[in-house]
């Protein structure tokens, strides 16, 4: 059997990861190169444009006759689970670093993430071709960041593949073979199985698609196989290795990394993180225990989905369903808006996870949508002893009836040269973020911990901080605990009727901030009536905000010429009544591009 090394390559986005996978496909002949193309290993069209990865892809190699299978990640963090699970499935990692930025904040964050599942690391600077590059600033940064000599640090070009092949040959020597439990272990008796989940797609004829790491034992075609944490039970269709595209193969052993096709037909089934058996192993003793790190991941922002055309909503359905047959992360519940007509609730991972599904389905299904401003959920305690998870303000529970809130917080951590320190301090003081940590990286660098409400950070902040930082700041988080909230419903109400589909969720020392630029916004897009119309941002009983559309006035006196000026007064003030029994009675109706203009994602 030959040797195996099983490594990734983690980095922050556009550093040049999947250019690197190009050169290794290239080097070892795993791909030819008539059929090369840039970006090989990314195969959607997006991440081509984005130059991100969004899609993990393991592929297997063989160089100087070792085995190599390598695990592309994403490198963004709305997808840290994903790329934990992944690491777990490794024993080294390259960590990349472009010579132009240097280290960025989600390097250090997937860094962290490699070292807790003790992997060796193999520090490498990449694009030292191009005219801007700081290979020396670069070295500095990562001496500092892993305590390595200079001599373990390599630098290469993935554009030109340069020093590529001293990157394979470091992978050789460095990472350590894949540990197998001694034979005679209580975990091995028999036909034991253990491998780990970590990833999963839908096809359309082999069914849900694990991608696995063999962590002990043997998997063959026909075993019938069970996922722990789902307790979902089925037949092995077919098992093989990437190269890239799918190979089968007769079976799986320790140490191996490919795929198991199982014909489930739920992707939910096969939850990434999840461990696989034999089934028979169930029964025996000792129990197989599952591999530690296994959940669930939960969406940390919600926003809505709705066709700009009604007729759409079949087809957005439609879409929505086979999206999630590929991506068990995206929920989705089916919601109807009185503005905006039939649509879906959507919870995602983060901003990038929202906006690559947008897209998706702009581009792959022709679908022209109204996405709503994202939210987070919030767990509310009411008076009666129960606990609401609520994330939209329809399901907001009455306020006399609140006993208290509580909302998930996050740790940010912030990378940006010091110049511009005032400017992030400001923002984040605006977004109610504390610093907890501040260390330098290198002489012109610095490292930013906060923690602050998600809310606060999953909307807007990053772009705020790109342009707070000229382009220079970066950024990763993870999710902490949930902690007490202090925030309000903040209803709309226009000619003192509420208007549901306006509310949002506001803290609620700015909810009269927000209610001042929606009560504003209004006014621009609420067409005008023959009579005043007040629109108000309400908390609860207390209007906070208020402004007037004004009403359109006809000239009842215009055809009018010389006599008493009473003929006019009396014209105008028969006006007046008629305006207000016009009021008393009417109703707004509000049209569409109006909700729209208050609602929409800027």
């Amino acid at each position: 059997m030959p040797e195996i090394r099983n490594f990734c390559i983690i980095a922050h986005i556009d550093h040049g990861k999947s250019t690197l996978a190009d050169r290794m496909l290239e080097l070892t002949g795993t791909v030819e190169k008539r059929q090369m193309k840039e970006q090989l290993l990314d195969s959607m069209e997006l991440e081509r444009e984005k130059g991100i990865t969004i899609k993990l892809q393991p592929v297997k190699m063989k160089w100087n006759d070792v085995v190599l299978n390598l695990i592309d990640t994403p490198g963004h963090v709305d997808f840290q689970y994903e790329v934990s699970r992944s690491l777990q499935a490794v024993e080294g990692a390259i960590l990349l670093v472009d010579a132009t930025q240097g280290v960025q904040a989600q390097t250090i964050a997937n860094l962290y993430l490699a070292l807790g599942q003790n992997l060796e690391i193999i520090p490498v600077i990449n694009k030292i071709d191009l005219p801007a590059a700081n290979e020396k600033g670069a070295r500095e940064e990562l001496r500092k960041l892993l305590g390595v000599n200079d001599e373990d640090i390599l630098a290469i070009s993935a554009k030109t593949g340069e020093g590529v092949d001293k990157v394979l040959d470091a992978v050789v020597e460095r990472v350590r073979s894949p540990s197998v439990a001694p034979s005679g272990s209580p975990s091995l008796e028999g036909e034991s199985l253990r491998a780990l989940v970590f990833d999963s797609v839908y096809d359309d004829y082999k069914g849900v698609v694990a991608y696995v790491r063999v962590m002990e034992g043997e998997v063959k075609t026909q075993d019938k196989i069970t996922f722990l944490g789902t307790g979902v039970s089925d037949r092995v269709v077919e098992l093989g290795y990437f190269s890239p595209r799918m190979m089968a193969a007769g079976s799986l052993r320790a140490g191996d990394i490919g795929y198991i096709a199982t014909g489930l037909k739920e992707i939910q089934q096969a939850r990434v993180g999840d461990t696989i058996v034999i089934v028979r192993q169930i029964a025996g003793q000792p129990a197989v225990k599952p591999l530690a790190g296994f959940k669930i991941p939960q969406p940390k922002l919600y926003a809505g989905l709705y066709p700009e055309s009604g007729e759409d909503f079949p087809a957005l359905r439609e879409a929505i369903g086979e999206l999630q047959l590929n991506d068990a992360s995206l929920t989705a519940q089916a919601e109807r808006n009185e503005a905006l007509g039939q649509g879906f609730r959507c919870g995602f991972l983060g901003m990038l996870h929202l906006e690559i599904i947008q897209e998706r389905l702009r581009r792959e299904y022709e679908l022209k949508l109204v996405v709503t401003t994202p939210s987070v959920q919030y767990r509310v305690q009411t008076s009666d002893g129960k606990e609401r998870i609520v994330h939209t303000p329809a399901a907001w529970p009455d306020p006399s009836a609140i006993v208290s809130v509580r909302e998930q917080f996050a740790k940010a951590e912030i990378l940006i040269p010091k110049e511009y320190l005032g400017a992030v301090f400001e923002l984040m003081q605006s977004h109610e973020g504390e610093l907890t940590a501040q260390e330098f990286l290198g002489e012109d660098r610095v490292i930013l911990v906060y923690t602050l409400p998600l809310r606060e950070l999953v909307v807007d902040l990053y772009d705020r901080l790109k342009s707070a930082t000229a382009g220079f700041g970066s950024l990763s988080y993870e999710v902490l605990d949930w902690r007490e909230a202090d925030v309000v419903k903040l209803g709309i109400l226009i000619h003192q009727e509420p208007v549901e589909a306006l509310s949002v969720i506001v803290p609620r020392d700015k909810a009269e901030r927000v209610g001042r630029r929606m009560t504003e916004k209004l006014k621009e897009v609420v067409p005008r009536q023959l009579f005043p119309v007040p629109l108000q941002a309400a908390v609860g009983g207390r209007v906070v905000a208020r402004e007037t559309l004004p009403a359109m006035r006809k000239d009842v006196t215009g055809h009018l010429y010389g006599g008493d000026v009473t003929r006019k007064r009396k014209l105008l003030e028969k006006q007046k009544k008629g305006k207000k029994k016009l009021a008393a009675r009417a109703s707004i109706d509000i049209p569409p591009e109006a909700y729209i203009a208050v609602l929409k994602r800027s």
